[in-house]
């Protein structure tokens, strides 16, 4: 729908405002910032769908690219893999693989500068270069032309040397792409020894790496570079499980860099555990319960409970309270999605993941919005959020906790019988307090525009209406586009619609011009960035 009326762009968004105030056109950039968020330029944002980007759904960043901005699309390409705003990357990976190759000079210039920023492992720039691979076949140019194999060169000769060498013996190949096919086709000169060094033990080999530096004086850097590798080497042909401890425990290896073989080692497994990054140990809690790594009352259990509940551990890991939840909820269930790997949940563990739960929203940063959330979920105790453990009742409390706890000027409201009631889930509640507020009110059928009407009528000007329901189906009595016009003009405020349906997998209410609705079908730790996006006007 158009908004009527002169319009102006906001300095302060991505958005074109009309000069009433009361809606937004969804300009090219907007699209193309959603795009870059979670790989649609449309207003649906499915959860979990990780389905492959192509030129046919990038219609406005072609248009952009057309009108000789695409130095502007490089900036928020920038913005999005290095703020944390993009829910998935594969989108401005294809985007900066595009602008690359595009025939505009500042355009690829301004894309071939940027690919240390947005690369920052080396799974990124492998997807990078596949990207470009397959964007080759349909615009018939080659890829590896000067300013790319200066690019990646530049890429492997910026790096800390250390860093680098842990990189390429964690990451060696993505996408049918490894390091030594990067650097032989970019024909990289090393810019200094530690990064010649690592450059001939990708593209040699150990053996030859020891025949080159056995007899040379070599630098500090050179000698920390060739000590690790060498490491690294002994630990890959090692059949001793007492060495390969050793050497995990002396120089904090990862499990990427071990074999196969040594993973069906407990002790090995238990040596690992020590430096595992926060967010891996809670992935394989489940696999190692089931391989009975972690024993009842076992020092172990004590040491990874006492790691998960640990304030600075969760802080510096950034681990958000919805990520918590979904950890706890497949641990609760004990086995695996494929139903391979069965457990029995350890009680002292699930009571850790409970803590850390709470603890963990310290990491939600406040948006400092006015928000309703409004929710009906009252018989859906059974009901599942598809591609999770969690059911949509604890889902919807969780969400709403979330808001309730970080946003001061937060409402939340409830369905029943074809009305709104207030719901007095606090700050204060736990997670089943709010779960059972939630589900003792009778639902009805979910009338997304019921939340607008109600705050109205209430007198409360408000930035975000957040819709929670369980039902595959939307219901309103009135235009939902049209009714967010009038609260946007009766209560002067840029107000924004987010309709979830949780167990939904891809029905949304209406496409519509109006940048201030969005349709989320299912639900993820991604939806919740989608929706920070959307009320800080980066989508």
């Amino acid at each position: 729908m158009e908004p009527s009326g002169s319009t102006t762009i906001s300095s302060s968004s991505n958005h074109t405002l009309n000069s009433t105030g009361d809606g937004w056109e969804v300009s090219d950039k907007a699209r193309l910032c959603r795009f870059l968020c979670y790989g649609s330029e449309g207003d649906i944002y499915t959860a979990r769908e990780e389905g492959q980007v192509s030129m046919e759904s990038a219609g406005a960043l072609l248009s952009l690219l057309q009108e000789g901005r695409g130095a502007e699309v490089v900036e928020e390409i920038k913005r999005f893999t290095q703020d944390g705003r993009a829910v998935r990357l594969g989108p401005s990976f294809f985007t900066l693989a595009l602008c690359s190759q595009h025939s505009e000079l500042k355009t690829r210039q301004a894309a071939f500068k940027a690919l240390k920023e947005v690369c920052r492992d080396p799974a990124h720039l492998f997807s990078v270069i596949q990207n470009k691979k397959e964007l080759k076949e349909g615009m018939k140019c080659g890829i590896w032309g000067r300013a790319l194999r200066k690019a990646v060169s530049d890429w492997y000769n910026e790096q800390d040397a250390m860093s680098l060498a842990a990189a390429v013996t964690k990451c060696k190949q993505r996408e049918g792409w490894s390091h030594q096919d990067l650097l032989r086709l970019s024909h990289t000169k090393p810019a200094n020894e530690a990064i010649a060094l690592i450059s001939k033990y990708v593209t040699k080999g150990w053996k030859k790496v020891q025949v080159a530096y056995a007899d040379k004086e070599n630098s500090e850097e050179v000698v920390k570079v060739l000590s690790y590798l060498e490491v690294v080497e002994k630990v890959k042909h090692s059949c001793d499980e007492t060495e390969v401890i050793n050497l995990i425990e002396e120089h904090k290896l990862e499990r990427e860099q071990l074999l196969t073989d040594h993973l069906k080692s407990k002790q090995v497994w238990r040596a690992l555990l020590k430096e595992m990054p926060l967010h891996s140990l809670l992935r394989f809690l489940g696999k190692m319960t089931s391989n009975k790594i972690l024993e009842p009352g076992s020092s172990d259990i004590q040491a990874v409970c006492d790691r998960i509940q640990n304030e600075a551990a969760l802080k510096k890991a950034k681990i958000h309270p919805y990520s918590i939840l979904l950890f706890s909820e497949n641990y609760k269930r004990g086995q695996g999605y494929q139903g391979k790997t069965k457990w029995e949940p350890d009680s002292s563990i699930l009571k850790a993941l409970d803590s850390a739960f709470y603890k963990s929203f310290m990491n939600v940063e406040p948006v400092g919005k006015r928000i309703i959330v409004a929710v009906d979920v009252s018989t859906s105790l059974s009901s599942i959020v598809p591609g999770s453990s969690v059911s949509t009742a604890v889902a919807a409390a969780a969400i709403t906790m979330i808001f309730a706890r970080t946003e001061a000027d937060t409402h939340v409201l409830a369905y029943s019988e074809g009305a709104l009631v207030p719901c007095s889930v606090t700050a204060d509640m736990t997670l089943a307090q709010a779960t059972v507020e939630l589900v003792k009110i009778p639902g009805g059928s979910t009338d997304c525009t019921l939340p607008i009407t109600w705050a109205m009528e209430n007198g409360k000007a408000v930035d975000m209406f957040i819709i929670l329901t369980n039902n595959p189906l939307w219901a309103f009595t009135a235009s939902p586009v049209e009714s967010l016009r009038k609260h946007r003009q009766k209560m002067v405020a840029n107000s924004k619609l987010v309709m979830c349906g949780l167990t939904s997998t891809g029905h949304a209410i209406a496409d519509t011009e109006d940048r201030g609705l969005l349709s989320i079908c299912g639900f993820d730790l991604g939806a919740l960035s989608v929706i920070r996006n959307l009320a800080q006007d980066l989508i």
